[in-house]
């Protein structure tokens, strides 16, 4: 008898863009961040969603909200796709302290998390996920960082310059035959 196969399909959201302030947890989104998360959500009106899940950050909250509404879904929050601690209180070079990080996958700034410590976090959260709603389609609203750390877990190709080239907001589909990651789209 022939194995049926399970594919689940993740939808990795990247916030819009957020007004900066200290606050990780409560920054919200921008007025162009408000825009962009519109059209997020009617981007995502072509696809099929089952479940809504978000870091607890209010930027990644509001980039999905919009495609909870159209699916008529609860957004659940889930504490492990917040983004990546980088270090304890603030960096004055932010672009060298993030590209130390993921040249040194184990090195992690005073307070910080390292890329391996993070994507564990992540990748952990995701097989869990994977299991739970094993055939489902899953929305996850998320953060650059911790975003592509997940995605390098399956493949090396997703790496700091993947990263960099990022858009705020951004979409990435990934198909899974159980925790086997199949394909990546850009959606």
């Amino acid at each position: 008898m022939r194995k049926v196969e399970s594919r689940t399909t993740i939808y990795l959201v990247r916030h819009a863009h957020s007004v900066y302030s200290s606050d990780e947890l409560g920054r919200p989104l921008s007025e162009k961040g408000i825009s962009d998360a519109k059209r997020v959500a009617k981007r995502m009106e072509m696809e099929s969603v089952d479940i809504v899940l978000s870091s607890p950050y209010k930027r990644a909250i509001q980039t999905v909200e919009g495609i909870a509404e159209y699916f008529h879904a609860d957004i659940k929050l889930i504490s492990d796709f917040k983004e990546r601690v980088l270090a304890k209180g603030s960096i004055s070079d932010f672009d060298t302290a993030i590209e130390k990080v993921w040249k040194e996958e184990s090195f992690a700034w005073d307070g910080g998390e390292s890329n391996l410590t993070a994507q564990k976090r992540g990748v952990r959260t995701l097989f869990q996920i994977l299991k739970q709603y094993e055939n489902k389609r899953i929305v996850i609203g998320t953060h650059g960082n911790i975003m592509v750390l997940m995605m390098n877990y399956f493949s090396k190709e997703y790496d700091y310059q993947f990263w960099e080239n990022l858009q705020i907001p951004d979409i990435y589909k990934l198909i899974f035959d159980g925790n086997r990651l199949i394909t990546v789209q850009r959606r």
